[in-house]
């Protein structure tokens, strides 16, 4: 699934072609991605001017000039995809068609269609069901050492879990977690709650440094993942722990090697000699 950097890298590449700009045409060609698009999705945004693309989690916003806001998810294997024209023939996975009014073509593109859109109001949007209970931004002002120790407190799960919640932090996912532990030289299986104190504003650090890395390469192309210019991203040939099991461990004065196990369901990599 696309995580923070991926659908950052997803906006900025939008925001150019969309901000400003008429849509002159939607088309919805289906009635629904992982839930039923809104009855009135096309009749409200044709004609509307995009003011601004933000991002919020892994949730792309989309403000009108009319206070109208689309949310668009990527899900499994959402991508949006930037053309100059329209294609003569559109894909089968094309399940909603922008048109601006410099000509220039958006296409949402979902093969397993676990995506979404919907919309909302500029003034209720925050309070929308999927955005009300997210925890903060993790390239914000409201998450820092402090306020991430205060949310792991108490919490007997293993930290690697507990990243993953999004009430704590929002838009991590799998790959960047592992990345940000090793980084941190945290263990993934130290429990939430003894993450205090310099542990906590270490790991606070890492995390804002291998997103802000991340953003930079274009995000991770694993498997669906392409920016809006049809280009991969470059993360993955930086990964320090992520898919390396068997490797040596990149830290220079480190001896040990990376090792995979499963934490609710998922896999973990990281170095059991210098995460602790």
């Amino acid at each position: 699934m696309p995580e923070l950097p991926e659908v950052e890298t997803v906006r900025r590449g939008l925001a150019p072609v969309l901000e400003g700009r008429v849509l002159v045409r939607v088309e919805q060609r289906r009635p629904d991605l992982r839930w039923p698009i809104p009855e009135d999705f096309v009749e409200r945004l044709t004609g509307r001017r995009v003011e601004r693309l933000e991002r919020r989690a892994k949730y792309m916003l989309w403000f009108m000039d009319d206070d109208t806001v689309m949310l668009l998810h990527l899900g499994m294997s959402g991508r949006v995809q930037i053309s100059e024209a329209r294609p003569e023939t559109l894909d089968t996975h094309d399940h909603i068609v922008f048109t601006t009014d410099a000509g220039t073509v958006i296409r949402y593109n979902d093969a397993r269609r676990f995506g979404s859109v919907d919309l909302a109001t500029a003034a209720t949007v925050f309070e929308h069901k999927l955005l009300t209970n997210l925890g903060p931004e993790p390239l914000g002002n409201g998450f820092s050492g402090p306020s991430l120790a205060a949310a792991l407190a108490g919490r007997r799960s293993p930290i690697k879990t507990a990243l993953l919640d999004q009430r704590v932090v929002c838009g991590l996912g799998n790959i960047y977690v592992c990345e940000a532990l090793h980084m941190s030289g945290i263990s993934p299986l130290r429990l939430a709650t003894n993450v205090q104190g310099k542990r906590a504003e270490r790991l606070v650090s890492s995390v804002r440094e291998v997103l802000g890395d991340a953003i930079e390469a274009g995000g991770s192309s694993l498997r669906d993942h392409k920016q809006p210019n049809g280009e991969l991203g470059y993360f993955q040939h930086r990964f320090r722990v992520y898919d390396r099991e068997g490797s040596a461990c990149p830290k220079l004065d480190c001896t040990g090697e990376i090792q995979r196990i499963v934490q609710s369901g998922r896999s973990t990599f990281y170095c059991a000699h210098c995460q602790r």
